[in-house]
């Protein structure tokens, strides 16, 4: 008996953002660009060098393509079974975590407040040294551990989770 969740980040108003800022940083960067390498037409009164320019709008570009990948490309995978919570962070976290069942002290299927208890989303930190690992909404496993520390997995299936840990006591 298993409990798998794959979670992404799918959140339209982050890529809302990212495209604006990305727009709006590499259209105001291609502008200069084309004025100052194209045309010819030094722009500002603190102009920089020519190769100065083009090697800053190329890690512009790279900065971009590198954030949407990151965030494409971002997952949570959470498994429980028998042995324990697995946990990871893609590309976050280099290794699965395990958690044991034996060093839990309690758990439950909460709602709580992603920014005001941890300021968002992602990795987070809360007070008193509670973690988060969550990528959207408001559902999660929070786990106290015997060694006085709190983690938080957020979930998007909080019903099937819950009835998951009912049959796996």
């Amino acid at each position: 008996m298993i409990f798998k969740e794959i979670q992404k980040f799918q959140q339209l108003w982050i890529w809302i953002v990212l495209i604006l800022a990305g727009s709006i940083a590499i259209g105001t960067f291609g502008y200069i660009f084309y004025e100052q390498i194209i045309n010819g037409q030094s722009f500002g009164n603190n102009q920089m060098s020519d190769t100065s320019f083009i090697v800053t709008f190329i890690l512009l570009l790279i900065l971009f393509l590198l954030l949407f990948l990151i965030i494409g490309n971002a997952k949570l995978i959470t498994l429980i079974d028998k042995r324990g919570i697995e946990y990871r962070f893609i590309p976050f976290q280099f290794k699965t975590h395990m958690i044991d069942w034996g060093s839990i002290e309690s758990f439950e299927v909460i709602s709580y407040h992603p920014i005001r208890e941890y300021g968002g989303w992602g990795i987070r930190f809360g007070k008193g040294g509670k973690r988060a690992y969550n990528v959207s909404g408001n559902k999660g496993l929070q786990l106290y551990l015997k060694n006085g520390k709190q983690i938080l997995i957020g979930t998007q299936k909080d019903i099937e989770l819950k009835e998951f840990l009912t049959k796996l006591k």
